[in-house]
């Protein structure tokens, strides 16, 4: 008889959540990355020059917590960061060369990743998770 703990729809995307962030920790560990820290990478390898705000607009995370990543990357070599020449507020990230190093295995992480999340599932019904998600973190946002 399984616990009905798990009829929680919050408790089990919680737990998923736990799942792959763990799965994600053990891939990541020989760059010294964490899932979150990969996720900005990933952003920023895919246009660099975002500033702090937008890559924690995209992330759905706070400016601080932006903040603190965006050090660890810096201090680990990866990132630079740079003063907006139009508001001197504002501030730009980009990649440094030990950074773009990180394209292939980065990639190879996410793409393995999706596929292993995605086994067994038909083009629809990733694409109906994918809308239900999306409407579970509109309720979630209004909590």
């Amino acid at each position: 008889m399984g616990s009905r703990v798990f009829d929680n729809i919050g408790v089990l995307i919680h737990t998923v959540d736990l799942e792959i962030s763990q799965y994600l920790k053990k891939q990541l560990a020989p760059y010294q990355l964490a899932p979150e820290q990969h996720l900005i990478l990933a952003l920023l390898l895919e246009r660099e020059g975002m500033s702090q705000n937008c890559i924690a607009e995209q992330l759905g995370k706070d400016k601080s917590s932006i903040t603190r990543m965006i050090f660890s990357l810096e201090g680990k070599g990866y990132i630079r960061r740079v003063g907006c020449p139009n508001d001197r507020r504002s501030v730009e990230v980009y990649l440094t060369d030990k950074g773009k190093e990180l394209r292939e295995a980065v990639s190879t992480i996410s793409t393995t990743t999706r596929e292993l999340l995605s086994k067994g599932l038909t083009e629809e019904e990733t694409s109906e998770l994918r809308r239900l998600l999306g409407k579970v973190r509109e309720n979630a946002k209004q909590v």
